[in-house]
């Protein structure tokens, strides 16, 4: 391989890898209070409504898809008697589903962002760049999904070349020329959704990974009024509370 061909292929996955992890914890560390969507609902919920599940429900697929796509072994679905032929079938369709559903949901917010005028004031140089890369990722990724279909060029078996590249990144053993031997579809949107992990803990889309577990735990929250009636409502208050004096 050219020191291009390295540098794509078993560099720049740990570039990215580094720069997720170290992005992350940075992020956690020193801008925690701005590790948020930045939710823009007060302004607009009715288109919201449509395009937030219809993209985020799209994306959970796209990526369960990838995950079962690239980490598990074409062996492992075989020696279970489902055949390249039968689960080629149901990622093209599925992952086709679901990457249509994705685009139409992300094109769908982007109009919003755009078209409503206190939402578009809400966003920032880093969300339009943010945008770029993520409908980048969706729009390559398609093309693969079409390359590998037959639609773009070839049929290809992405299960005998990316998805060996990947497990070969994860087990510290890169191997390049497995992705140099897939097709231009594939390359591009290897390069691109790698660009996107790179500069993903440093824009909105770190609150896709937080859960708000804290509040299975936390305790009761007690309210109490301020009119001296007591409790909220009729109701006396209780023993041992007592009323505040302002």
């Amino acid at each position: 391989m050219n020191s291009t061909n390295i540098l794509l292929w078993s560099v720049l996955p740990y570039i990215a890898i580094f720069s997720f992890v170290i992005g992350l914890m940075w992020r956690f560390k020193y801008d925690k209070f701005n590790w948020t969507t930045r939710s823009s609902q007060i302004y607009e919920g009715k288109l919201l409504s449509i395009a937030g599940p219809l993209f985020h429900l799209g994306l959970f697929a796209v990526i369960g898809g990838h995950v079962v796509g690239l980490l598990i072994p074409q062996n492992l679905t075989d020696s279970l008697g489902l055949s390249q032929e039968t689960y080629h079938l149901g990622a093209v369709v599925m992952g086709g589903a679901a990457g249509i559903a994705t685009l139409v949901g992300i094109s769908l917010l982007i109009y919003r962002r755009r078209t409503k005028a206190m939402v578009f004031a809400q966003t920032t140089k880093n969300d339009k760049t943010m945008y770029i890369f993520l409908v980048a990722t969706l729009l390559t990724g398609s093309a693969a999904t079409l390359s590998s279909a037959g639609v773009i060029g070839e049929e290809h078996n992405y299960r005998e070349t990316v998805g060996p590249w990947v497990r070969s990144i994860l087990t510290l053993n890169p191997n390049g020329e497995l992705m140099m031997a897939s097709p231009a579809a594939f390359r591009i949107h290897a390069i691109v959704g790698m660009s996107l992990f790179i500069i993903w803990p440093f824009t909105r889309l770190v609150h896709a990974l937080s859960a708000p577990v804290g509040y299975l735990f936390r305790p009761s929250i007690v309210y109490r009024t301020r009119d001296g009636r007591g409790v909220a409502g009729n109701r006396k208050a209780r023993p041992g509370w007592e009323r505040t004096k302002y």
